[in-house]
């Protein structure tokens, strides 16, 4: 391993490290009972909020992540507080990213099933950055294109036949690779 590479690697665990700080006191005052896992995954640290009753967890997640997306925006800030560096970790609480994560490459290989049956593009129903950005990946690894219309918080996928690919679009947003 390069030493840039172990650096950045420090640098990822570093962030999971203050986070998980971070996370910690939020649950004591919350008075909630979890465990914290870190994890440095796809270039970028990961925690996860975890319970051995999951549900106990669910207020954490909120109404279709809201939540969780909020608290990771939050422990995002906390983070580039201690470093001075943006940050681009990724929180999960009880399961949730990783069930939503599955769920999305499900609706997303239909979506291409369809478009290889109709040969016509196939939009998605509207989703936040990290939701999109998996979506497009699927579409990437099915050889095809994707590309994301409309404004937040309507922005959506649309998967696009090859022959449909107008190359001066890019197929992923600079907000969906954060």
């Amino acid at each position: 391993m390069s030493e840039e590479t172990t650096n950045e690697l420090s640098r990822l665990e570093e962030e999971g490290e203050l986070a998980a700080d971070y996370l910690e006191e939020l649950l004591d005052i919350a008075d909630l009972d979890g465990d914290i896992e870190i994890d440095v995954e796809n270039g970028r640290a990961s925690v996860e909020i975890i319970s051995e009753d999951p549900s106990a967890l669910d207020h954490l997640v909120g109404e279709d992540g809201e939540v969780v997306d909020a608290l990771q925006e939050l422990t995002r800030l906390a983070v580039q507080t201690e470093t001075g560096e943006r940050s681009r970790l990724m929180l999960d609480i009880a399961g949730f990213r990783a069930d939503r994560k599955a769920d999305l490459q499900d609706l997303t290989h239909e979506a291409i099933a369809r478009l290889r049956a109709t040969g016509e593009p196939q939009k998605l129903e509207p989703m936040n950055p990290f939701e999109r950005k998996v979506c497009h990946d699927v579409v990437a690894s099915e050889g095809l294109r994707s590309e994301s219309e409309g404004v937040e918080p309507r922005r959506r996928v649309v998967i696009l036949p090859a022959e449909d690919v107008d190359t001066d679009t890019d197929s992923v947003d600079e907000a969906e690779e954060a």
